[in-house]
């Protein structure tokens, strides 16, 4: 069904930021774990009590039609396979529900409700992905901490220079603003 290898390059652009959370898909998810997403929900359904609203929850109406360009062309901005099971067999009305939103716990679980090698498989992945994201994240925090700082310990020196530039341009329209002695003969 999916032809997608799970690694976390191909894995990084499925994952959403939605109510302050990263989170994946069902149908991205049921299409890495090559099931229909109809099954996966059933699957999660049967364990619902593992599922708690941390783990996965149901997009608003609102959050669908904020995703839905991202949802019919894909990812990558071209259509994808998944948007096949964005779009239901019935005739362009749609999807028959709001695709549910699973986040890190949530995959995670996932993992003790489908149990075959390919749901191991894309587990381990999308776990490594999700470090890997988190890990991205951390490092631009620091950097922005330290260009932060540079900015600040740089700030006090550079105003000298600005004040420096802004001396010289007030002297230099001082300047222009006086008249202007001719040259040559005067007559």
């Amino acid at each position: 069904m999916s032809t997608l290898t799970p690694k976390p390059e191909n894995l990084a652009p499925l994952i959403l930021f939605v109510r302050g959370e990263k989170v994946m898909l069902d149908s991205d998810l049921a299409d890495l774990y090559g099931v229909e997403a109809r099954a996966l929900n059933q699957a999660v359904a049967r364990n619902r009590d593992r599922f708690p609203e941390d783990f996965m929850f149901q997009l608003t109406a609102e959050e669908y039609e904020t995703l839905r360009p991202r949802l019919v062309a894909g990812p990558t901005g071209r259509p994808s396979n998944s948007s096949q099971t964005v779009m239901s067999s019935r005739k362009h009305r749609g999807r028959a529900y709001r695709p549910y939103a699973f986040t890190e716990q949530g995959v995670a679980m996932l993992s003790s409700v489908l149990r075959s090698p390919r749901a191991v498989e894309v587990n381990i992945a999308i776990m490594r992905t999700f470090v890997q994201l988190r890990r991205l994240m951390d490092g631009n925090r620091e950097l922005a901490r330290k260009i932060e700082a540079m900015e600040k310990k740089y700030d006090e020196k550079f105003a000298v220079v600005f004040d420096a530039i802004k001396q010289l341009i007030a002297e230099d329209e001082a300047r222009k603003a006086q008249p202007r002695r001719r040259i040559g003969f005067h007559s």
